[in-house]
């Protein structure tokens, strides 16, 4: 008996022999084996299929153990995984590696002696049957909720458009019990880990030991229980998590609800798969016969333009919880504040006059910056030197406090210099503000205001997190600095200022997406003012004061900024009028890889004709030390993604068979953001 056998490696599979002493009675399909690969490496891999064909040409090497009396892997998760394989043109190794957690794939000997162990103690608990508790829903939630549930009976994916406040997880609340109650299980998705510190308890208040927990800030053996329990007989009947979470076995999906399922962060972008786990979980739904539920005040074009059509269905709801109103939007023009010297860093006069008048009356304030470290580079005064990243086409990030500059991109990190290597000068500029500068600067202006920082920097671990949200629920600091993070659903009760510093960041950035992310993005971190007891006020500094993206963010217009960016995204065919395929290709000898993306270029247009642009060099170019080229694919909505997988996969062996070509990665973002 042969096995073929996924490892945690970027390739499909490996055939290996099942000694007679491992060949079991049953089918082995799904379960942990032990084998050996190379002359000295063990990989823990999933048999993907049993079969007596013995392969040709190569030696078989055998199995080393047998880990499970059961598979692990269901027949579900064999076929999405294959299709998450096939759609974002990666080998079921890297499927397999993402979806495992790290402690079921042990590689020395240790580590697999503890894996052993584990297994022998690992229990699973009974499930208690909980007193549920689901609060009247006001009318405007009623009204939503009922619309929802008959859009169901047609559809298969509803969009619940409700503005920011509306109460959109109470409702969601109401759709899991229903579900829960039919012996359905429900996977309930979140952009951020951030947030599920709030949402967890207040759902634990519902579901009790019925909700499972599961995302990357959990400890190997925390995401090992998670996931042996829904392999179990006695699943999570509900899973709360971010995008790794639809990787988990599920044995009876009734419902997927993908919350602010505008966020980038649903996106993998390093490494393989890269997938997008709101489109993912669509794709997941459909296989299990499951509903989907996409919940955003700010729909992202893709799934409104599906609405529009009438391909999903739409909901509305307008109005927010308890008649509390929108926040009002005040527009600062900094580029006059700026010229008049009246900027205070990057806080303009009219902002420090509301922060002050807010910390007058004891309420919280919420100022976003959408950049960590404390400045984005320094600069030799003398003669404009700048350090940049010996690994990567970057500069590097002054961080103040810890007197370093990092490289954000791969981690490197230097002293600051007392000298110019250059030109041997003493004085150095600092260019840019991060959200450690903000942090600074306000004891300066507000003497006795306490601050919480909200970054990567500050949230290295779970419990930093949930420390930094609880600390500002319960208003252990009057002021919360902080990047996108701050922007993603989190409720609290006292914040009536939103301070909005440097909107043109985002607004600036070459991107054909760039509007719509701003827009999200601004509007998002505006609805974290005012949302239980006081009217909220938003003050949104800029330097395009009377550009149409600020008056439609200040209106809250989504509509007019829609239709004039599709206007645009159909006349130069961009997403949604066509999907995009970005192909990678990584060298280390800059020159060798400009011939080779050259080369692939003209042989993707033979195939493809005008749809691929490029190549060109990324704005980042150069990344772990290893130099890049980008080629861009547009292909029609109708397209077969099979027949530009394997053209695509037919011109990447051609590529890496030439002889110069040995060292070449190539690679692939499909639906890149």
């Amino acid at each position: 008996m042969f096995a073929d056998i996924i490892l945690p490696i970027p390739f499909d599979s490996f055939t290996y022999l099942v000694p007679p002493t491992l060949q079991p009675t049953r089918d082995m399909r799904g379960c942990r084996v032990v084998v050996p690969l190379g002359k000295n490496k063990i990989y823990t891999g999933i048999v993907l299929r049993t079969h007596d064909t013995t392969p040709q040409g190569v030696e078989v090497k055998e199995i080393l153990e047998v880990l499970d009396e059961r598979p692990v892997v269901n027949e579900q998760q064999f076929a999405f995984w294959q299709w998450l394989a096939n759609y974002y043109l990666c080998p079921l190794g890297d499927v397999m590696k993402a979806a495992l957690p790290g402690a079921m794939k042990p590689k020395d000997e240790a580590a697999l002696k503890e894996s052993s162990r584990r297994r022998r103690s690992l229990s699973i608990g009974s499930l208690c049957s909980d007193n549920v508790t689901v609060r009247p829903l006001s009318p405007p939630q009623q009204t939503a909720f009922s619309e929802i549930e008959a859009a169901f009976q047609s559809k298969s994916t509803v969009l619940l458009h409700g503005v920011t406040s509306s109460g959109k997880t109470e409702i969601y609340i109401h759709l899991i019990n229903n579900y829960l109650s039919e012996g359905k299980q429900v996977l309930y998705l979140l952009p951020e880990i951030a947030l599920t510190t709030q949402i967890t308890e207040r759902l634990n208040h519902v579901f009790g030991n019925r909700m499972g927990v599961y995302h990357s800030k959990f400890t190997d053996a925390q995401r090992l229980d998670v996931y042996k329990r829904q392999a179990s007989s006695e699943p999570y009947r509900l899973i709360l998590g971010v995008r790794s979470s639809i990787l988990l076995p599920f044995q009876n999906l009734g419902l997927v609800i993908v919350d602010e399922e505008h966020e980038q962060s649903y996106k993998q972008q390093e490494p393989a798969p890269r997938y997008h786990a709101r489109d993912a979980a669509l794709m997941l739904a459909h296989m299990c016969g499951a509903k989907t539920l996409l919940g955003t005040a700010t729909p992202s074009f893709e799934v409104y333009h599906q609405a529009r059509k009438g391909r999903y269905g739409y909901v509305q709801l307008t109005q927010r919880y308890q008649d509390m109103q929108l926040p009002t939007i005040e527009v600062v023009d900094a580029k006059e504040a700026k010229r008049k010297k009246l900027m205070r860093g990057l806080f303009s006069p009219r902002l420090i006059e509301v922060m002050r008048e807010a910390l007058d009356r004891k309420e919280q304030i919420i100022l976003f910056q959408n950049r960590r470290g404390f400045s984005s580079f320094i600069e030799c005064k003398q003669c404009g030197w700048v350090p940049r990243c010996p690994h990567c086409d970057v500069t590097l990030t002054l961080h103040k406090k810890t007197s370093t500059l990092t490289c954000h991109y791969c981690g490197y990190t230097t002293h600051i210099p007392e000298r110019c290597p250059a030109c041997e000068g003493e004085r150095f500029a600092t260019i840019g503000t991060g959200t450690e500068k903000i942090e600074e600067q306000i004891p300066k202006l507000f003497e006795g205001a306490t601050t919480l920082r909200m970054d990567l920097d500050t949230t290295r671990s779970r419990s930093h997190y949930e420390n930094i949200i609880n600390d500002f629920s319960n208003h252990q600091a009057d002021i919360l600095i902080g990047t996108q993070m701050v922007t993603k659903g989190l409720d609290f009760d006292n914040v009536s200022v939103v301070g909005i510093l440097d909107a043109d960041t985002m607004l600036n950035l070459p991107d054909f997406r760039s509007y719509e992310r701003s827009f999200q993005t601004l509007s998002q971190v505006a609805g974290r003012a005012g949302r239980k007891h006081h009217a909220g006020h938003v003050i949104l500094q800029t330097r395009s004061a009377d550009s149409d993206i600020i008056r439609q963010i200040s209106s809250n217009d989504y509509w007019q900024m829609f239709y004039t960016q599709m206007l645009e995204r159909q006349m130069f065919s961009y997403p949604p009028f066509r999907r995009l395929i970005y192909v990678y290709l990584r060298h280390r000898d800059d020159q060798l890889l400009e011939h080779l993306a050259i080369d692939m270029g003209e042989r993707l247009r033979k195939v493809f004709g005008d749809r691929i642009l490029g190549p060109d060099r990324p704005p980042i170019a150069r990344l772990h030390s290893l130099y890049i080229r980008k080629l861009m694919l547009k292909i029609e909505p109708q397209t077969s993604i099979d027949k530009v997988r394997q053209a695509l996969l037919s011109i990447q062996q051609q590529m890496l068979a030439l002889p110069v070509a040995k060292s070449l990665n190539i690679y692939y973002d499909v639906d890149p953001l």
